[in-house]
């Protein structure tokens, strides 16, 4: 395994601490102060260390300890295979960061260290990201930054960082970033280093999504139906029961405002919805067609889930907007549905979906009557199966009062 010095630890910020301590299996580590942690990290490796030496071949020992994952020549190919199978889940972006941050910190020039990069972070598809050091332009002077420094430092579009780079390597266009060392002028490890956001306290959503649309579907959404800052909203019907277009329609009510990061994925849809987006006031972070596997659209729906997690988390108020959940494991579909809430002492993240029909655990349902979809009737609302949480904190208790009265006048006209 590798041998980690006390003074490495006691050089990296606390960010890159908590990562290696997430590795090594510690319980409780956000809770050290960084001295206890490094403590901690250095007796779990001692006590690692006192394992046979059979374990792990004097060849894979050295090289790892140089940081830069070089194995010797004569060192034995089975070996190399072997050591790597230990590794199944770290991918090569990780496994690259890794290797950055145990690589001494040598001089690219004759100063004797780094040159330091400043920019704007701009997230990719991939959950990687570039350091744009004259945004919002892209140049060759731009940093690449892993997909696991973005995870461990929680980056969102738009962020300032700044921090090393190395030159790039045999095989690379652009120059990397080893660590980062601030996020909008503030130290990395003070940003990053925080509760988990399943962690943070929530309440009930209490703000009013306003939405300020003449389309008649959508007033009734907003007052019947009603989303909040931290919904988990689904909205379900039949094929062609209009759910595509009441995201449209939603989207294109809350395009431009500057109090809410909006962000669109289309999951499983087809090729002529996602040149159709592409036109809208809000392009799509990621778009993938009915082609693409389940296990594909989940990862995209994670990572943008990721990103507007980070946001609520800052404080900022996301919105995410998906269609649809039908192509996604149900489990993943859940996953992110369950990551909408309103953060107590933060901000917000409100997500509504597409899907043929309710999830579970959503505190707002919008349920689409294809009938009147296919006829030309408006609203397209189905109330009787529609239906929000707690209304009364959105609407206040005359609003709330209302809905149940159009509630019941509905179903007397079913009946």
């Amino acid at each position: 395994m590798t041998v980690l010095e006390r003074s490495e630890l006691e050089a990296s910020p606390l960010a890159d601490l908590h990562t290696i301590a997430d590795q090594l299996g510690l319980d409780g580590f956000r809770r050290l102060r960084k001295a206890d942690l490094i403590d901690a990290i250095l007796t779990h490796e001692g006590a690692d260390a006192e394992e046979p030496a059979a374990s792990e071949p004097e060849e894979a020992r050295g090289s790892r300890r140089g940081g830069a994952a070089r194995r010797r020549r004569n060192g034995s190919r089975s070996t190399a295979r072997s050591r790597r199978s230990e590794r199944p889940e770290r991918s090569a972006d990780a496994q690259a960061d890794v290797e950055e941050q145990q690589e001494p910190d040598r001089d690219d020039g004759a100063s004797g260290e780094r040159p330091v990069a400043e920019g704007v972070v701009e997230l990719l598809g991939n959950g990687s990201a570039f350091l744009r050091v004259h945004p919002p332009d892209s140049s060759d002077e731009d940093v690449y930054i892993s997909a696991a420094q973005v995870r461990r430092c929680e980056l969102v579009s738009g962020d300032r960082v700044s921090g090393p780079v190395r030159t790039p390597r045999r095989s690379e266009r652009y120059p990397s970033l080893v660590r980062v060392e601030t996020i909008n002028d503030e130290p990395a490890e003070s940003v990053s280093d925080g509760a988990r956001y399943e962690e943070l306290p929530v309440a009930y959503p209490s703000a009013r999504l306003v939405l300020g649309a003449t389309d008649q579907t959508l007033e009734a959404v907003e007052w019947l139906t009603p989303l909040g800052l931290g919904s988990r909203a689904t909205i379900v019907g039949a094929a062609r029961s209009g759910k595509t277009e009441t995201v449209r329609a939603i989207l294109a009510a809350v395009a431009g405002r500057d109090d809410l990061a909006v962000t669109l994925v289309l999951l499983g849809v087809r090729p002529e919805e996602i040149a159709r987006a592409h036109e809208g006031p809000v392009a799509p972070v990621a778009a993938l067609t009915f082609a693409a596997s389940a296990d594909v659209q989940g990862q995209t729906l994670e990572r943008a889930v990721e990103e507007a997690r980070r946001v609520a988390a800052r404080g900022g108020d996301a919105l995410l907007l998906i269609d649809c959940l039908d192509g996604v494991h149900p489990n993943a579909a859940r996953k992110a549905l369950a990551s909408a809430r309103n953060l107590r002492d933060a901000g917000s993240l409100t997500i509504v979906a597409t899907a043929a029909r309710p999830l579970g655990g959503e505190s707002t349902v919008i349920a689409l009557d294809v009938a009147l979809t296919s006829t030309g009737r408006r609203p397209i609302l189905d109330l009787l199966a529609s239906g929000t949480l707690k209304p009364e904190l959105l609407v206040g208790e005359d609003g709330a009062r209302a809905i149940a009265q159009a509630r019941a006048t509905a179903l007397e006209s079913a009946s």
